[in-house]
Order: C-alpha cells, then structure tokens, then sequence
C-alpha cells in the first residue's frame, strides 16, 4: 500500500518506518503474547532484484533503490511455487509474484541503531526444491521477546538455483544465501541488530545450507556463529550435476545452454526436473538407494569455484574453525516413510532388508548389534532409522570429528510426536521458534498438547547461543561424544557421553 492509499486518520502507532540502504520500508507492530515486549515485522523487503528475465539464470543484482516509503506488511512472494508439505510436514506457503529474492525481518528495536541486539538468520528447508520464509512457525516474535533480532530469508530452489547451465554462474541458490547475509550486513543495524553477531541457522536442507556456509571461503566475513538443525548436505558433483541438466534438455528438446533453458517455462521445467530423476527399472527401493549413495539431487554443486571442495572436506582442513557451530538431528527424521510398508515387511529379516540398501555384511551385524532397541520394533523401524541415519544422524558425527577442536555443541531431538508416532523430520521446528501456539500445523505433527517445557528448553538454548554462543552444555570439542537429549523423561539423563553411539557403525 503506498502512502496515498492509506487513510489520513489511520492510527500510526500501528507502523514503524525504518530506512534501509535501498530505501525506506514501513512494518508493522505485533503484541508478544505473554510479555509486555512488541515485536516489529518487516515482511518482504527484497535483497535483490526479481530473477526474471535477463537476469533469471544470473547472479542476484542488488535492488534498485526507491523513492518514498515501501510498505513491508505481507510476505513476498516465494520462489516456491508449488508446496512440499508431505515432506516437509511444515505449513510453507506459496506466494505468488516474481521478485522472489526478499527477506523477513522481525525486531523489538526498529529503528534503533544503538540497539545492538543478537541476530538469527534463517534459512529454510525443502531439499532445495521447496520450502518458504512465508511461514507462521518462522515469526520471530519469540526471539524478539527474548532479545533476538530474527531474520528470513529466501532463495531460488530447484533448476533455477541449483541447476547446472553452461554459460550461467553456477549456485546461484548459494549465491542468494551470500547477497541475504551482505543486505543483513549492511542493514541490520537499522533494524536494532548487530552485524558483528549474526547467526545463521536453518533446517533440513536451511541445516545443509549453513554447514555449506560454514565451510565456504566466500561466507566466512557474513556470520559468526552457526545452528544446524537436521541438516542435510548436497555436495553435488559437476558431473552429476551436468549430467540431469543435459537430461532435462534432451526431455525438452532444447540446447543444455542459458538460452535453451530460459526458453522453458518455469512450470514446465519443475515437471521435467520430476521426470528427469524418475527411475524406470520397477525397483522400489531405487529411489532409496540413490538418495543414500549419492545424496540429494539438487544443492550446492562443488564447482571449484564458489564451493572449491566438498563442505566435509573444507571443514576438516580448518574453515569455519573460529566459528562456534551447534548441530544435531531428530531421532527418527524418515522413519515415518516406512511405515506404511510395515505389514510387508514384517517377515523379512532387518539384516537382509538392510543389505538390499547396500550395507555391507560387517557394519552391519554392528549396525544391528548397536540398534537393538528399534530392531525390536520391527524391519520398517530399522530400515526407517537406518535412512535416518545415513542422511541426518551419521552426518553430526562426521561434521563433529572433522571440526576437531573447533567449538561444538551436538543434540539429539528425542521427544515422540503422540499424532505422528516418531520424533520425527520437522517436529523440532515450532519448538526451536517457540511457536506452539502457531494456529497452523502444530496438531497434525506435534498433537494437540505439546509440552511448553520442551520448548523453553529448545528455544532457550537457541537464545543462549545467539546472546553468548554459549547453548548450556558441555561441548563435543572438549569431550567428544558428549550430547545434549531434548526432550526425555523428568527421571532420565538428558546429557549422554556418546549420544550417537549408535551410528558408529557408519561411519
């Protein structure tokens, strides 16, 4: 709404104006529930121009500044443009528009440059083909209450960010991680937040994007500190990568070039994407075998260039070492995928259903060996955990041992959703964000009474590392092994000296 549009007698207490380098953007005040903090949203505010045209296949290009005031008070559109909830299980609205490339900024101190709070950039998950910043359980009205400036951001997905184009920069989904945290650098500190205290973190494939973060040359001035939660890694190669991009040419009859992609609409080119990576053989568990063997399929792309060497590698040569990290995972991110397969599954033995995935016969008679407890439940558990595992869990410890003596902090998210069955893929989140009180989503995956306790133990950690990079426990860089349990019983320890024992056999 520009200012000609807004009624002359509208109460302007409701508004705050704040000036960015491109501009000055309007938010709007919230009420924080329980407190007598307010909490400022500044919904849209866009880091670079729209990708669209020339510049859909380029490197973001920095806004063009505008006259006046720019109302920030909706969310901006999304480069999701179709929902993955399934997966996600996260209420992640699609908005529709081209300038794709904005941010969400969320405060207690607009305005206030002296201000110098902590500040959390987000970023969000959805295999780096869905997701959105538009979410409810990404408000930042909990960290704003507790002193934390909370910023959104978005990024294209799919092809159009990740996809592998002759004659285009490559990562340009990277790149617009890179442009979001330099507009946090430039302009935070309108918005009372401390550039020199900026704390990525991110979940699923946000948590992957922050520890592709942590272990990039170009990112080292943007952040200090980092949290992944779940994090999920995709260390594409270029020969992978170049590989599906000549296969979606060949499925739509175009040159693999800039050109010939740009000819393709954007909805046609989701569709392809799809096609391109479906498998044909009839074997069920191909999809499986390729997500364990060869990770996601779209992600940052080890370019030798924007990302010299794979994120595990650049860790453990040293980058990111003066940057505290906190990571972890959920138990039982995918288990939940196998349970419609339970019935099948039940007479075939978890030893060789485990084989049909490609473990090997000696880590796997450990693997069983260290996973009684779910062998007990029954083959679709196992297999379902081992997914887990290979994806999610084993991850944190190779992350973890690879940083050496860097300061790290690790987690296991343990509590069992009672309506999904599972401490599941996502089911941390609005406990992370302290957002039980979200009126979307939380009943479907976390029932109708999830314990507040739970979440001031998440959330409160979450706040602690931001003000002091201090999350409460003893770090896995001075005891490794050491692991923090959210969510056991009042009786059980809720710090493990080997938490992730249990994956050993994987790595």
């Amino acid at each position: 709404m520009a200012d000609s549009d807004r009624p002359a007698d509208e109460d302007e207490t409701r508004y705050v104006e704040v000036d960015t380098r491109a501009g000055r953007v309007r938010g709007a005040w919230r009420p924080v529930p329980g407190s007598d903090v307010r909490s400022a949203a500044f919904l849209g505010i866009p880091f670079a121009q729209p990708p669209v045209g020339d510049l859909r296949f380029a490197a973001p290009v920095p806004p063009e500044p505008w006259d006046g005031v720019r109302d920030a008070l909706v969310y901006g559109a999304t480069p999701q443009r179709t929902p993955l909830a399934e997966v996600t299980l996260i209420p992640e609205p699609s908005v529709p528009g081209d300038a794709t490339l904005n941010v969400n900024v969320f405060t207690p101190r607009p305005g206030d440059p002296d201000a110098a709070l902590p500040v959390i950039v987000w970023i969000h998950g959805g295999g780096f083909t869905a997701g959105s910043p538009a979410s409810s359980w990404y408000d930042g009205t909990a960290f704003n209450r507790d002193g934390v400036v909370t910023v959104t951001v978005s990024y294209r997905l799919c092809f159009d960010g990740f996809g592998w184009i002759p004659g285009a920069p490559a990562n340009r989904g990277v790149r617009d991680w890179l442009a979001a945290l330099e507009w946090v650098r430039d302009n935070v500190a309108a918005f009372g937040g401390d550039p020199g205290r900026v704390t990525i973190a991110g979940q699923s494939a946000g948590g992957g994007a922050v520890l592709t973060l942590l272990g990039m040359p170009a990112a080292q001035d943007l952040f200090h500190a980092a949290w992944s939660l779940s994090g999920a890694l995709a260390n594409v190669s270029k020969e992978r990568a170049g590989t599906l991009s000549a296969k979606i040419a060949r499925l739509a009859g175009v040159s693999a070039n800039r050109a010939g992609f740009a000819s393709i609409d954007e909805g046609v080119l989701a569709g392809l994407q799809d096609k391109a990576l479906h498998d044909d053989s009839g074997d069920r568990l191909a999809g499986i075998r390729t997500l364990l063997e060869d990770g996601l399929s779209w992600g940052p792309v080890v370019d030798g260039e924007l990302l010299p060497q794979p994120t595990i590698e650049a860790i453990r040569s040293g980058m990111g070492a003066d940057k505290p990290l906190v990571l972890g995972a959920a138990d039982d991110e995918f288990t939940m995928v196998t349970d419609a397969a339970k019935a099948k599954l039940r007479w075939i033995p978890a030893g060789l259903a485990l084989g049909k995935l490609g473990l090997p016969p000696r880590p796997r008679r450990e693997y069983l060996a260290a996973n009684r407890p779910q062998r007990r439940l029954g083959t679709a558990a196992v297999l379902g955990r081992y997914v887990t595992d290979v994806v999610f869990r084993a991850p944190v410890v190779r992350i973890a041992d690879a940083r050496g003596d860097a300061t790290t902090w690790v987690y296991r998210f343990v509590w069992v959703s009672p309506s999904i069955g599972w401490a599941c893929h996502c089911l941390d989140v609005p406990f992370w964000f302290d957002r039980l009180g979200s009126p979307e989503g939380i009943p479907h995956l976390a029932g109708d009474h999830p314990p507040q306790p739970l979440a001031d133990a998440v959330h409160g950690a979450a706040v602690a590392f931001a003000r002091e990079t201090r999350p409460g426990w003893t770090p896995w860089s001075a005891q490794p092994g050491t692991t923090r349990l959210f969510g056991v019983g009042p009786s059980a320890r809720d710090v493990l000296p080997d938490g992730y024992a249990s994956v050993r056999a994987l790595l």
